[in-house]
């Protein structure tokens, strides 16, 4: 069994996905971009899309019925991987200690030309 994960508060997925699907205890959060989901539109700046997109992963995990204590794993994917320290230090006002396991990898390329992609696993109990 799967269910569909949607909120407005996060962008409409832009393809063939789900912005997340449950299964079991398990929530599987799609790749977000930093979109603002009232314009549809990538917003510019390094900083702000890397705010913009954990705001969108928060979105998407609260709609599963999750809190952001329940994000158990996260791939982060940038194209420029000089932005890493940013994301760690916006990343820690985003989430608490014990923080959920990570991969950030730099890719050559990230949908509408982003900075940052990030995807991400909820378990509850």
């Amino acid at each position: 069994m799967k269910e569909k994960v949607e909120t407005n508060n996060a962008p409409k997925a832009l393809g063939t996905y789900s912005q997340a699907i449950t299964s079991g205890n398990t929530t599987y959060m799609s790749g977000q971009i930093p979109i603002d989901p009232e314009t549809m539109e990538l917003v510019e700046g390094n900083e702000n899309q890397i705010r913009q997109v954990f705001k969108n992963i928060l979105s998407v995990c609260e709609a599963s019925g999750a809190s952001t204590d329940q994000i158990v794993k996260l791939n982060i994917y940038l194209s420029d991987l000089s932005v890493f320290a940013e994301v760690n230090e916006i990343m820690r006002s985003f989430f608490t200690e014990p923080y959920p396991a990570r991969a950030a990898v730099q890719v050559a390329k990230l949908p509408l030309d982003s900075l940052i992609e990030i995807e991400g696993i909820i378990v509850q109990d």
